[in-house]
């Protein structure tokens, strides 16, 4: 074969695919190195997208947690102050422990459903994907419209329920976890059904030759087979938990006075009612501190980061 001008041909004088071009040094297939993989270029726009929209509004909270600032003005280096203040004040004991108290629920109340909903929707039931389109809908509602839709309807004058349930603690804090679990079970739902239709249906059909029935392949096959999916689906769920700002500001503003004052909510009132977005920033980072290190530890706990196939060996 002869080399010509333009880069390597076949015998027949056409250009090879995925040559490189020398004057440019660029790859023809489309920003693929020569391993195949896409191109590191092809991560930049979402990149700083995050960089812009997530590390430097965090960048920008950590330093704000070292001043005092009212929102006017400069802000006025104090050190540690904000933090000290912030480990010293009751209201973050009892503020954490509420905030935990409302993520184990949380995460039990909607692990539970859509798990069972996720696994049902993955199978061939008639009618299957219009219930599944159905159960999706509350997932595209904003947190502010549901937490006033449920407000109306919990109201103990004109809602469904005469009672006065947000007026006692119990009450209160159990709207918040279902109220919660009503937007994002559909979302971890079509997680769970996206991990179920993985899983290999010789595993069930052995099982049934086996003589296992239904139970017992689900507890023996389909909780097994989904260990990484709960873990990406609790991961996501806890730290949305600690982010469940909007629908307490609505529906209890933290009350019966302060039982359902989580975190998120400590950080409204230093801010937007104490005008203290020194403060108010100190208790921002510790949430993002608090969630990141529980993240971590959960992946590392579950052995997610060993990323190996639940279809090793198949």
């Amino acid at each position: 074969m002869t080399q010509v001008k333009g880069g390597p041909r076949d015998n027949a004088g056409r250009p090879r695919s995925g040559g490189r071009d020398r004057t440019s040094g660029r790859n023809r297939t489309g920003g693929r190195n020569r391993t195949g993989r896409p191109s590191a270029a092809l991560a930049l726009p979402g990149v700083l997208f995050f960089a812009f929209f997530a590390l430097a509004p965090m960048v920008l909270a950590l330093y704000l947690s070292f001043t005092k600032w009212n929102g006017l003005g400069d802000p006025e280096p104090v050190g540690l102050a904000n933090w000290r203040k912030l480990l010293s004040d009751d209201r973050l004991t009892q503020s954490l422990t509420v905030t935990v108290s409302l993520t184990v629920v949380s995460w039990a109340f909607q692990t539970v459903i859509s798990l069972l909903l996720g696994v049902w929707a993955a199978g061939g039931q008639r009618n299957r994907a219009v219930l599944s389109a159905i159960f999706f809908v509350p997932f595209l509602l904003s947190s502010t419209a549901i937490s006033l839709l449920f407000y109306a309807l919990l109201d103990p004058n004109f809602g469904i329920i005469h009672k006065d349930t947000l007026g006692t603690t119990s009450g209160a804090f159990l709207a918040i976890v279902f109220v919660g679990g009503w937007q994002f079970v559909p979302f971890h739902t079509l997680i769970y059904q996206g991990g179920a239709r993985q899983i290999p249906e010789v595993l069930y059909q052995a099982a049934a030759i086996d003589g296992a029935g239904r139970y017992r392949q689900f507890f023996s096959i389909t909780l097994p087979q989904l260990r990484n999916t709960v873990t990406t689906s609790s991961v996501l769920m806890i730290v949305g938990s600690l982010t469940y700002f909007e629908t307490v500001l609505i529906l209890t503003q933290g009350g019966p006075g302060t039982d359902t004052a989580i975190l998120p909510y400590l950080m409204y009132e230093a801010g937007f009612k104490s005008y203290d977005f020194g403060y108010a920033s100190a208790v921002a980072s510790f949430l993002v501190l608090a969630a990141t290190a529980l993240s971590l530890l959960m992946v590392k706990l579950s052995g997610f980061g060993a990323m190996r196939s639940t279809r090793e060996g198949m």
